[in-house]
């Protein structure tokens, strides 16, 4: 209590004021060391599904960071799992789209036709932008359709359009991207696959909205790699059966016909004849002439009169027939039409290299052996199998051994020490951190809290400067009023009183002869100050203390 009394008021103020400080300091440190790490939570949000998502985490207090212009959140790296999985049972983030939930909040009530037709084409988007990023490789889809109205007395209609932009975390396929040309033009009415472009977010077209068939440069390019990819695939996988994994490397090049080619073709056999119709007409006449009586009366003038042969009337008589046939033949014809689409393969080359056989002794020398022979040539034949050869249109198969160069081993930089990435950005903080509070206890606290200890104070005014034995350097309060404490002293020298003071100041003076040269007094004074300052060094410093702050 002596020594809190001794600091006084101004040291004491100072000193509380660094204590709360230097407190501060470290609750901040270890507040700091003890928060987890902030991990990434949700990038490429939308601002609704921002805000959602910040939402609950403030309901349920859980500390966040936003980064990207709210696009990325981060949260504790212990919670980040959990946090997904409560907020994917809400269907958060949805990725800013927005599905036929559009009718269930909308007042139809005033609402007209056109923005009926707006909010149908919307919720349609949205539910097939939902359907499409449930596809592994998409993390998030746009789809935009284009529906055009009938025209008035229009007997043409347009038909429907959709683009649909990607953003993948992978690579689709050919047959990936053909479904979802399919899914989108299933789910509108009149739209037709052909009519659905794709594009991913790099702005490379995975699928062209271009008339069915049709086959322009960029599609024979692409399907002259994929039938030379599979070719080399089926060689590898078939070698390495027997020869090992990574033993075998194929490469083939194909050349492929695109021209598609329309034949139309009729042939007619004349040895293959077929009644087609027939048509038959026979007739039969007979003609008589007769002489009778020349008398006119009225029986000779009616048809066969009466006793006519009785008569012995003479007369003469013919008989004649015609047949006719006529038959119509059909000549056997056939008509043929051939559309022959393009891709016709003209000839392929292959070239196969292949690794020997490599063995390892006991004590771990590893000795190569090329192959023989034999095994190359049933090699080639394998090979030649599995393209389809056919040397009439000069088809090449090279098979080739050689010794592969060795996969060199390098070391996963991830990990140190069995710290991975995240571990080690963690230590560094740490040692980044411990340094900092050490560098501002010796650079701030220690010099803070010596130049307070420092500052003047005022002492009592019994305190004096001892001199040699009982005597007083100073006289009592000359230099108390200014001096500063110094070290820590058990005990001070006894003190004399004020009288045995005067009578040495008597005595000195009786001493110094006045009549001497100025030059002996000042020698003599310096030298007197030595002997005390010899005698008591720390008494000295106090008191040069005291001047300085004086001047000060």
């Amino acid at each position: 209590m002596q020594t809190l009394r001794n600091l006084g008021a101004t040291r004491l103020v100072a000193l509380a004021a660094v204590g709360f400080a230097l407190v501060a300091f470290f609750v901040f440190i270890v507040t700091r060391l003890a928060t987890p790490g902030m991990t990434l939570l949700y990038s490429g949000l939308d601002p609704s599904d921002s805000g959602q998502i910040v939402q609950r985490m403030d309901a349920q207090g859980i500390p966040y960071e936003l980064r990207g212009d709210g696009s990325q959140i981060y949260a504790p790296q212990d919670q980040v799992a959990r946090l997904r999985l409560a907020l994917a049972t809400e269907g958060i983030p949805s990725g800013g789209s927005i599905g036929y939930e559009l009718f269930d909040r909308a007042d139809a009530l005033g609402t007209t036709n056109f923005v009926q037709q707006i909010n149908q084409i919307r919720a349609l988007e949205g539910e097939l932008s939902r359907t499409i990023r449930s596809i592994n490789q998409v993390r998030s889809a746009r789809v935009h359709l284009v529906m055009p109205k009938r025209e008035l007395f229009s007997r043409d209609r347009a038909e429907p359009t959709a683009s649909v932009v990607l953003a993948l975390q992978g690579t689709l396929d050919k047959g990936q991207v053909s479904a979802i040309q399919h899914l989108v033009s299933s789910a509108v009415p009149g739209m037709r696959s052909k009519n659905v472009s794709v594009i991913d977010n790099n702005g490379e077209l995975l699928a062209r909205g271009a008339d069915e068939g049709a086959l322009d440069t960029a599609n024979s390019e692409d399907m002259r790699r994929s039938y030379e990819a599979r070719l080399s695939q089926s060689i590898e996988q078939l070698l390495a059966q027997t020869l090992g994994a990574g033993k075998v490397r194929a490469e083939v090049t194909a050349d492929l016909d695109f021209n598609q080619v329309t034949t139309n073709k009729e042939d007619f056999n004349p040895d293959g004849q077929v009644v087609r119709s027939t048509n038959s007409i026979e007739e039969t006449g007979t003609t008589q002439e007769r002489e009778g009586a020349n008398n006119v009366s009225v029986a000779n003038n009616t048809p066969n009169p009466p006793g006519q042969d009785a008569n012995g009337s003479s007369g003469s008589s013919s008989q004649n027939g015609r047949t006719e046939e006529i038959t119509n033949y059909e000549i056997s014809k056939t008509v043929r039409t051939e559309v022959k689409a393009g891709g016709e393969v003209k000839r392929i080359s292959a070239a196969v290299l292949v690794d020997g056989i490599t063995t390892v002794a006991e004590d771990g020398t590893k000795t190569y052996a090329a192959r023989t022979p034999e095994e190359l040539a049933q090699i080639d034949a394998l090979v030649k199998s599995a393209i389809g050869f056919n040397e009439a249109r000069g088809d090449v198969v090279q098979v080739t051994n050689m010794k592969f160069a060795e996969a060199e081993i390098v070391e996963d930089g991830g990990m140190l020490l069995g710290f991975d990435k995240a571990d080690l950005m963690r230590l560094a903080e740490l040692v980044v951190l411990a340094v900092v509070a050490l560098l501002v206890l010796l650079l701030v606290v220690r010099p803070l809290l010596g130049r307070i200890l420092a500052m003047p104070s005022i002492a009592p005014a019994n305190v004096a400067l001892a001199g040699p034995g009982d005597q007083l350097a100073l006289p009592p309060g000359a230099a108390a009023a200014l001096a500063i404490p110094g070290p820590a002293q058990t005990q001070l020298p006894s003190i004399p009183n004020t009288s045995d003071a005067e009578q040495i100041a008597a005595e000195i003076d009786q001493m110094i002869d006045l009549n001497q040269v100025e030059g002996r007094v000042r020698a003599s004074s310096v030298r007197k100050i030595s002997d005390l300052v010899d005698q008591h060094p720390e008494q000295a410093v106090n008191l040069i203390r005291q001047w300085v702050y004086q001047e000060q």
